[in-house]
């Protein structure tokens, strides 16, 4: 049984998630309603000649997003473990890109934080399902 802490942490956690599943779609949304304002804000210059590489960009967050928050809703603790620290390794990738691509410091800076917050949400997702496999 877990203690009233260990549930609001949990519920603190499962928070944060769900938070940032949404962001990470609305984020993929974006690249289909505004692609060039959305690829400027990633740190990429809207060198493409078609909009294919926005929608994919686009695309990929959605799914991603949504993925996270079924995982959260349904407290699915090492998926989603496993999912932000997958995640930590795509917004190192997102960073590298957006540093050669433009290296405009904000947008660097909020790759590598993303990739920090994940790192951190995947460390306490694991703890999480650590705790309820082993009461």
């Amino acid at each position: 049984m877990l203690s009233e802490r260990e549930r609001r942490m949990n519920w603190v956690v499962l928070t944060v998630c769900l938070l940032g599943g949404a962001l990470l779609t609305f984020i993929g949304i974006r690249f289909f309603l505004v692609p060039h304002a959305a690829a400027r804000t990633f740190g990429v210059p809207g060198r493409p000649l078609g909009l294919e590489l926005y929608y994919v960009v686009g695309l990929r967050n959605v799914w991603l997003g949504l993925l996270a928050v079924a995982f959260a809703l349904l407290r699915e603790w090492r998926a989603l473990a496993l999912w932000f620290a997958g995640a930590v390794v795509v917004c190192t990738a997102d960073a590298s890109i957006a540093a050669r691509s433009t290296a405009a410091l904000p947008q660097v800076a909020f790759h590598i934080s993303c990739g920090i917050a994940s790192a951190v949400l995947a460390s306490l997702c694991w703890r999480a399902a650590g705790k309820l496999r082993h009461p």
